[in-house]
């Protein structure tokens, strides 16, 4: 009885579920190749890759409110209600969704890759550094004198950065 009442949307639902995860596919490829042609750290691209998947399953569940019947007034109230609460949460964390938007804006967009040495022109705390790993909030950087640093994504898109050596973490391997 479910089956025959809702075939038509059932039908449609099948048809969004084909797409996006088509889209999530090519999506993946292309983030995938991106990455392997800049030298992009694996756990990088898993983590846009991520990113993706739930974007795309938000829009799923947008589209398919649509199909089972739902009002554009109500899915309005449902989505500015649910966006002013975590709006609301996230205004307190809000310097995490920079490190994260800064995370993605480095995966596609950032001249320097792991192992290499850098350079950062800061007034108050200038630093030469071997970039270790690239994460979602952070980058891990190896100072001169063996310290770990993790330094926010979002500082190192704001701060000038010189490139001092490319490939700089085989010769601290082998000094250490």
């Amino acid at each position: 009885m479910f089956f025959e009442t809702y075939q038509s949307e059932l039908t449609y639902s099948a048809i969004v579920i084909v797409v996006l995860f088509a889209i999530r596919l090519i999506s993946h490829a292309l983030v995938r190749k991106i990455g392997k042609n800049s030298s992009i750290n694996e756990a990088r691209i898993q983590l846009i890759c991520r990113y993706i998947t739930a974007t795309l399953v938000i829009i799923a569940l947008f589209i398919e409110a649509f199909i089972f019947g739902a009002e554009l007034k109500e899915l309005t109230l449902l989505f500015s209600s649910i966006f002013a609460v975590i709006g609301i949460g996230l205004f307190a964390v809000w310097s995490i969704l920079s490190n994260i938007t800064s995370g993605i804006i480095m995966f596609f967009n950032f001249p320097y890759k792991v192992g290499d040495k850098i350079q950062i022109h800061d007034k108050e705390f200038p630093m030469e550094a071997i970039i270790e790993d690239i994460r979602a909030f952070q980058l891990h950087l190896r100072l001169e004198n063996g310290d770990l640093l993790t330094y926010p994504n979002n500082l190192i898109l704001q701060k000038p950065v010189t490139l001092v050596e490319k490939d700089a973490i085989d010769e601290y391997i082998n000094n250490v």
